[in-house]
């Protein structure tokens, strides 16, 4: 396996709401909701915005070039996690190349209402009547599954697939020897149905995803809770406090948070790096490093997330 005994992270799409390929975002990035996990060996992909698509197109190089026997070429092994299915998280899952290769291996989790399972959401936004194919057309080895926040997915050493399992205990959620295990929590913040905030956990490192929810007064205690001492902390951060209380258009209640929400959160769950994430589609380049820098002297360790920029907890 590829990045055994590493944890690297590589933003995809950043923006939020939808994408914005003009001149004067170009630098921050215009593609909507995506992060590339690799991590043990293991790939994970934080939602399917329009940044997957790079993704996929590189995997597809990869594959392609791994052999020149159709059957014998390295296969594509992905878990992808699902915040919610807006639009502009799942808007890039219909073009990501790897969904077309037989021998690709593909696992989707995320959440959904208690009437409709998440495979027929995806097919009903994504296929039906919106796109040219029906989900059955697939010619990858792809499961659909909802998760609860009360379930944790495992990854062992030689096992590209995780198996899912109910924990009982804070013992079940820390990683054993190469294990890789994804732990979830439900915030309610987000309308309609909530969205999942993601933590993957790899040795004694950890990554959360928190986006597309709204904090609260005082932090979010939740949250601060369940990404305590993380690594990385990947937030949303849509809108300016200004543009969250403007008295003519107010985005208070829309489910989305201020950098100041972020910088809060992150800092009662004493978080070692701030990511800040899923930007307000009208804040250009500009406008955004502006933003950086002076939240940059009230967190020194917040960075703006931007397409292609990649670090490593590991």
């Amino acid at each position: 396996m590829e990045n055994t005994n590493k944890f690297t992270v590589k933003f995809r799409g950043i923006r939020g709401s939808y994408p914005t390929p003009l001149k004067g975002f170009l630098q921050i990035g215009g593609n909507t909701s995506c992060v590339e996990i690799n991590v043990g060996g293991h790939l994970i992909i934080l939602d399917a915005g329009t940044g997957i698509i790079s993704l996929g197109n590189e995997l597809m190089k990869k594959h392609i070039a791994s052999s020149d026997d159709f059957f014998t070429r390295t296969p594509i092994n992905a878990t992808i996690l699902l915040s919610h299915i807006h639009s502009d998280h799942i808007q890039g899952f219909n073009f990501f190349k790897p969904l077309n290769i037989l021998t690709s291996k593909i696992r989707v989790f995320g959440s959904s209402d208690y009437n409709e399972s998440l495979q027929n959401n995806i097919q009903q936004l994504l296929y039906g009547k919106s796109f040219p194919i029906s989900i059955n057309d697939i010619s990858a080895d792809l499961e659909i599954s909802n998760i609860t926040e009360s379930e944790i997915l495992i990854f062992g050493q030689n096992n590209p697939i995780p198996f899912k399992k109910r924990f009982i205990s804070a013992d079940d959620i820390i990683p054993s020897g190469e294990e890789v295990i994804i732990s979830c929590m439900k915030s309610f913040a987000h309308y309609p149905d909530g969205v999942m905030i993601y933590k993957i956990s790899y040795k004694d490192k950890s990554l959360v995803y928190a986006t597309d929810k709204e904090s609260y007064v005082g932090a979010d205690k939740k949250l601060a809770f369940f990404a305590r001492n993380t690594d990385l902390l990947i937030h949303d951060s849509q809108y300016t406090g200004e543009d969250y209380l403007s008295p003519i258009a107010p985005k208070q209640g829309f489910g989305h948070s201020t950098f100041e929400m972020a910088i809060e959160t992150a800092k009662a769950a004493q978080a070692k790096k701030l990511a800040f994430f899923h930007f307000d589609p009208s804040y250009d380049d500009e406008k955004l490093k502006n933003i950086e820098k002076y939240y940059q002297g009230q967190f020194e360790n917040c960075f703006m997330a931007y397409e292609g920029f990649e670090t490593e907890l590991l």
